[in-house]
């Protein structure tokens, strides 16, 4: 149960990053943001409330801070995808969002069986294959400030991710889906500040989502990226913290197999065989 739940999250998660990631090229990584956060918040909201459960002030408290986390995570990975090619902001990002749950969970005394640890290490293994950018990449970033580059945008976003994942363990799974609302709240308040932000200082905060098409696809990313917390959460607390977080950090594959799909990026051969190993990685995880 606890795969097939991480590993819908990754399809929900990647479809959602694609998503939301042609957004803000088109507009920006806030104002995708704008439309995408208020629809996450309204499709949990409604789930919590179907799901049942007590909105305890503590686990809300967690996930208000994971979605606080989740939300800087969330600018970073779309200013990332504006700045470098998806197929290789992602899997960074992913790396580094499953690097960190997985030590929490070996310090905490997670132990997994022999054929799932060698099963997560391949996982591992083939995020790292998957995100490897070739030299042109490199030369293309000339000139361009490295604070503000995507690979490094992509970093900063996987940590924050991995810290989301970290603290929504960390809530427990006893007041049903309600953590997950707080952290849909969470992500909103770093929106909104960010947002408060530019105005206050005079930035130009780049043209707005306009046309059903545009507008329709970040409902739709808002929507895919709630339900993939909620898959998440859900796979978190019915097995160890990191199983769930490096099986749903795969999700790279999908949105590098969307982008070759609809911008024709280049998978190469090194990707494929990330792509490869992942498969390995996910049956020796499933077996086990």
């Amino acid at each position: 149960m606890v795969t097939v739940l991480a590993l819908s999250a990754a399809l929900a998660y990647g479809v959602a990053d694609f998503l939301g990631g042609a957004v803000a090229r088109r507009s920006t990584a806030l104002k995708a943001l704008t439309w995408c956060v208020p629809m996450g918040l309204a499709v949990v909201l409604v789930s919590a409330v179907l799901a049942g459960g007590s909105a305890g002030a503590g686990p809300v408290a967690w996930g208000f801070a994971a979605g606080v986390s989740g939300g800087a995570g969330l600018i970073a990975f779309y200013r990332a995808l504006a700045r470098g090619p998806m197929s290789v902001v992602a899997p960074v990002s992913a790396l580094a969002a499953a690097v960190l749950p997985v030590a929490v969970g070996i310090a905490r005394g997670e132990r997994l069986d022999a054929s799932v640890l060698v099963g997560v290490l391949l996982c591992l293994v083939a995020i790292g294959l998957v995100s490897m950018e070739d030299g042109e990449g490199g030369r293309a970033a000339e000139g361009r400030r490295l604070v503000d580059s995507g690979p490094l945008m992509a970093l900063v976003s996987g940590t924050c991710f991995g810290v989301f994942f970290v603290l929504l363990k960390a809530a427990g799974d006893g007041s049903g889906l309600w953590p997950i609302v707080g952290a849909r709240v969470g992500n909103l308040v770093v929106v909104a500040a960010a947002l408060l932000f530019m105005v206050l200082r005079g930035r130009d905060i780049g043209p707005r989502v306009s046309g059903r098409t545009l507008i329709g696809l970040a409902l739709l990313s808002g929507s895919l990226d709630a339900g993939a917390n909620v898959l998440y959460f859900l796979a978190a607390h019915k097995g160890m913290l990191s199983l769930a977080a490096v099986l749903t950090s795969l999700y790279p594959a999908i949105t590098v197999l969307l982008a070759r799909a609809a911008y024709s990026e280049r998978l190469r051969v090194v990707q494929r065989v990330g792509m490869a190993v992942a498969i390995a990685g996910v049956t020796l995880v499933t077996v086990g």
